[in-house]
């Protein structure tokens, strides 16, 4: 794999360039930073799978910079599929749609269908509309591990893999989009994300959840294993967590508003909201489970969040960041 010295910067032409000529380079968008290289090329495409070793069967996501050019790469649009592009593109919402010719079969793992979204971020989206071609983009960060929320967590990771990363600041949603396909007219959520499933709902009327984790998934985000820290992560386990407690373990935890009480003073509590905003504990959970991994603890411990709003989502990632 060819050796850069990356940089970080907020240059979009210097990111364009990069990209025209087939090089994959960091990019924000409201939910995490991704790892983007021209759709349509093969050649971009191997190089993400390559730098970040994401397996070939695992699909990446379409990113453009409107919903109109939505339709430039996929064939069709279900009746409620283009109300939730009225409502929420640009945003936190992928769509699971069949694909055109033009976009290759190795973005999609040779599926008929294409994951496709408009991010809502505003240098992003400035690039991909001074681009001739789409990107492919998946999270900017080694396959399996933390989803990078700073442009600086993307260099911790990727540093002389890729040339560039476009600074955007910090994400402000914080977890991946929510992506939804659709069996006819009824929508089906294949990945809970930075959309929450009650405003989805309120466009669409009931929507099917079928987030089971899979071994050759149908789109992005399936995958069992996934989000994971390199310290062990136990996700709502009572008994376990009193065992950790009297082992005198160092404990890393996180919880949205409540701290645990009787740890030793070796242990580390993140509160992701102290005002218990589940939106606000989204934005801050990849960033507070890479501070865990870094601070010498034997083991992270995540209290199960409440399960509405965004957060299912995060219970999602902390179940797939938890599984060994």
């Amino acid at each position: 794999m060819q050796q850069f010295n990356t940089i970080i910067d907020n240059d979009i032409l210097q990111a364009r360039s990069f990209l025209e000529k087939g090089e994959v380079v960091g990019i924000p968008t409201e939910t995490v930073y991704g790892l983007a290289g021209n759709a349509l090329s093969e050649d971009a495409a191997l190089k993400i799978f390559s730098v970040k070793n994401r397996p070939h069967f695992d699909p990446l996501i379409v990113h453009t910079f409107s919903a109109a050019e939505v339709d430039k790469y996929v064939s069709e649009v279900p009746r409620k599929a283009r109300l939730l592009m009225q409502h929420f593109m640009p945003g936190a919402l992928t769509l699971l749609l069949k694909k055109r010719s033009l976009v290759p079969d190795i973005i999609t793992s040779g599926l008929d269908t294409v994951a496709i979204r408009v991010p809502n971020h505003p240098l992003t989206l400035q690039l991909l509309r001074e681009l001739p071609f789409p990107l492919a983009a998946p999270s900017a960060n080694p396959f399996g591990y933390i989803s990078p929320t700073t442009a600086l967590h993307v260099y911790d990771q990727l540093k002389g893999k890729i040339p560039y990363i476009l600074d955007g600041g910090p994400t402000i949603v914080g977890v991946e989009s929510t992506i939804v396909g659709f069996e006819g007219e009824d929508p089906v959520i294949y990945r809970l994300g930075g959309l929450a499933v009650e405003e989805i709902e309120n466009i669409t009327g009931p929507a099917q959840i079928n987030i089971n984790a899979a071994s050759n998934p149908k789109t992005p985000g399936m995958l069992k294993s996934h989000y994971a820290p390199a310290v062990p992560l136990v996700f709502d386990e009572p008994e376990v967590l009193q065992t950790l407690k009297k082992e005198e373990k160092a404990i890393g935890v996180i919880s949205l508003n409540h701290a645990i009480q009787g740890l030793n003073g070796n242990c580390k509590q993140i509160l992701l909201s102290p005002q218990g905003n589940l939106n606000e504990a989204a934005k801050n959970l990849f960033a507070a489970m890479r501070s865990l991994d870094t601070s010498g603890l034997d083991i992270i411990y995540a209290i199960k969040f409440p399960e509405i709003g965004l957060g299912r989502a995060i219970n999602d990632r902390l179940k797939r960041a938890a599984v060994k």
